[in-house]
């Protein structure tokens, strides 16, 4: 019988806790989220800013929770004793992230930040590293203040390769991140224009990226993106916390570097240099940036003693997910159209690799490249400026029409040629009608915007049109 993943005892000893409830009760994960909690999982009530964990209680332990980990002054159900009273809730669950850690002792661990490309380096991660051992990765983008220690609160004792997240959007978060983490390995993936509403400089953004160094455990390796223009400021960082230092990307000297690229619609075929080792593999989804992301890929499993020519030949399965590049094909008689999913978030880097990405759509199989544009927020006073930069991006991958909504993206809709305009609202709800009218078989739609544009209703806009048009998934 496999050890569960935590026992109530051990629980209670990492949060310092009090619980009535028999010790020896095994765990079988951590949740903060009632509606998906699994039968003998552990829930936390964590106090949000909009919402208090405290009042789904009950339904969590309904729902099989073997325990919920509350404050001390919650008030129990009558009789109920699956109770584990701790002072904070997320102060619990950064010791039991801490517990996690500091028991996998075996485990060789890698932190992945960047302005792009975080969660599809390390859904990566975690697929190549699979012929090689247990993998523990964070879920979806959990890599923020409370993602982070649940991610590593999940982590079993028997993992051999830990993959985590961590994001920020103000400096000072990442440190404090990267210490529950203690990462064998950091990856940085791009320094970019991002929440630039909060950082006074791309440069400032790079030294709050650099936080990620502060917690490599001794002899440590930071991954860094040769091809940056912020590299030498990430390797002055990376020097200061006696790090080694492995450049990635196409620059001479790299030590993880691109040889030869074939960009196709569907994948990337890839020859590297992985650390003097010459490997040829396939990535399992288009664009540029992905072949860049997966030298550090293949780095870091090099690094942390996994077998490299296995993970490059499991590069090949990588696929782009919900929201970040996944492409949904929609067929019938009359004709096929597809969507280019990128709804999840945007910022000026990963719109210019969208955007490229949709200039690799054969002619031969789709007849027009469409663009869905919504504002990227948190730029600041630069937002405008770099919604207009855009335009050199759209030309560059041969789009033929371009939507566009939000206030930002006005300047740039107004600044192309008429032919190219398909059309414009201030929301993406009032663009709705506009584009599922404007959209035809034939057409490949790319659709990409900050997540507070609400553009992931576009793309189900569209699948539900051709389905009553009787073009069919």
């Amino acid at each position: 019988m496999a050890k569960p993943l935590w026992t109530l005892g051990e629980m209670l000893q990492a949060v310092s806790g009090k619980s009535s409830a028999a010790k020896d009760a095994p765990v079988s994960g951590i949740s903060i989220d009632s509606r998906s909690l699994a039968p003998d999982e552990a829930f936390i009530a964590l106090r949000g800013l909009n919402r208090d964990g405290h009042l789904f209680v009950e339904a969590a332990l309904a729902q099989g929770a073997c325990c919920a980990i509350v404050e001390q002054d919650f008030k129990a159900p009558r009789g109920e004793t699956r109770l584990l009273r701790v002072s904070d809730t997320l102060k619990a669950l950064n010791g039991l992230g801490t517990a996690a850690r500091a028991r996998a002792k075996d485990a060789v661990v890698i932190a992945v930040t960047g302005s792009v490309g975080k969660t599809g380096t390390k859904e990566a991660l975690k697929l190549a590293l699979v012929p090689s051992g247990p993998v523990h990765a964070s879920t979806k983008s959990y890599n923020n203040h409370w993602g982070v220690p649940l991610s590593l609160a999940n982590m079993r004792e028997d993992t051999s390769f830990g993959v985590f997240e961590a994001g920020m959007n103000h400096a000072g978060e990442l440190r404090a991140l990267t210490k529950l983490i203690r990462p064998h390995i950091a990856i940085i993936t791009v320094v970019a224009p991002v929440h630039l509403g909060f950082f006074r400089s791309v440069e400032a953004i790079a030294d709050a990226k650099a936080e990620i160094l502060e917690g490599l455990e001794p002899g440590g390796v930071a991954i860094l993106n040769r091809d940056s223009p912020y590299f030498e400021r990430l390797r002055r960082h990376a020097l200061q916390q006696k790090a080694k230092i492995v450049g990635f990307g196409e620059t001479a000297g790299a030590d993880a570097r691109s040889l030869t690229v074939e960009l196709d619609p569907g994948s990337s075929k890839v020859k590297a240099d992985i650390l003097g080792e010459t490997i040829n593999y396939r990535i399992g989804s288009p664009g540029l940036h992905l072949v860049q992301n997966s030298l550090a890929v293949l780095a870091a499993v090099k690094l942390a003693g996994a077998d490299v020519k296995a993970a490059a030949r499991a590069l090949a399965g990588w696929r782009a997910q919900t929201g970040r590049g996944e492409r949904i094909d929609l067929g019938g008689k009359e004709g096929r159209i597809a969507i280019i999913d990128e709804s999840y978030n945007a910022n000026p880097a990963s719109m210019r690799a969208a955007l490229a990405t949709l200039g690799l759509t054969p002619r031969d199989e789709f007849k027009r490249r469409v663009a869905v544009l919504g504002d990227m927020l948190e730029l600041g006073g630069l937002g405008p400026k770099l919604h207009q930069d855009l335009a050199e991006a759209i030309d560059a991958a041969g789009v033929d029409i371009v939507f566009a909504c939000g206030e930002m993206m006005r300047g740039l809709y107004d600044s192309l040629p008429g032919a190219r305009r398909g059309g414009y609202a201030k929301t993406a709800e009032q663009l709705e009608p506009l584009l599922t009218s404007g959209v035809r078989v034939g057409d490949m739609v790319m659709i990409k915007g900050s997540f507070g544009s609400r553009m992931s209703p576009l793309v189900e806009a569209l699948q539900r049109h051709f389905d009553r048009e009787g073009v069919s998934a």
